[in-house]
């Protein structure tokens, strides 16, 4: 007798380059039985990100791939993705800007999540810029990677209240804990 296998889960690379907070959560939503996807493969542009220690963790291959030069680093990240099967890339965290050209050959979708209510604050140091400015609210956005940094098309947002104390520290802890929420909700909303 064949055993049934449940529909079969798109195959998923993260990218990342620091802490991992985001991949670790994708990997648990991955694993549930509703989950559209797997993680198969996880990419860094730092042996020191700290995130690594999840693909260990589960067993999840691996590369640590150098963007001294971004064009070698792009076609060894591209080969491994044709290598392994990958459909989806989810951007966690990975502090490199991937170009127009492995945006065109990637050919599958490209997500981000980012920590603002974009299109506000792209880039970097988004909370300090949003205390800084006085904003009542921030949040997290993700969206479709497209070749201009944190413009592609968004999926989703949810928004986080600013308190009158709030500290860099504070909001990103808050706005984390919403993005930990909202990936996999927006995952499951441009796959089902």
């Amino acid at each position: 007798m064949k055993k049934l296998i449940g529909p079969k889960k798109i195959k998923t690379a993260v990218f990342i380059s620091g802490t991992g907070s985001n991949l670790n959560n994708l990997i648990k939503f991955s694993k549930t039985k509703n989950s559209p996807i797997s993680i198969n493969l996880v990419i860094s542009n730092t042996k020191k990100a700290k995130g690594l220690s999840y693909a260990d963790k589960f067993n999840i291959k691996r590369k640590v791939i150098n963007f001294q030069i971004k064009k070698y680093a792009e076609k060894k990240i591209l080969s491994e993705i044709k290598k392994n099967n990958i459909k989806l890339i989810c951007l966690a965290g990975f502090m490199k800007i991937l170009s127009s050209i492995f945006i065109k050959k990637f050919n599958e979708k490209i997500l981000n999540i980012h920590p603002s209510l974009l299109p506000k604050y792209k880039g970097l140091n988004t909370h300090e810029r949003v205390i800084k400015n006085k904003e009542k609210f921030s949040g997290c956005t993700v969206h479709f990677v497209s070749e201009k940094l944190d413009s592609g098309k968004i999926i989703m947002q949810k928004k986080v209240k600013i308190t009158k104390n709030e500290n860099i520290n504070s909001l990103s802890k808050k706005i984390l804990k919403q993005e930990h929420k909202l990936y996999p909700a927006a995952i499951m909303k441009i796959l089902n």
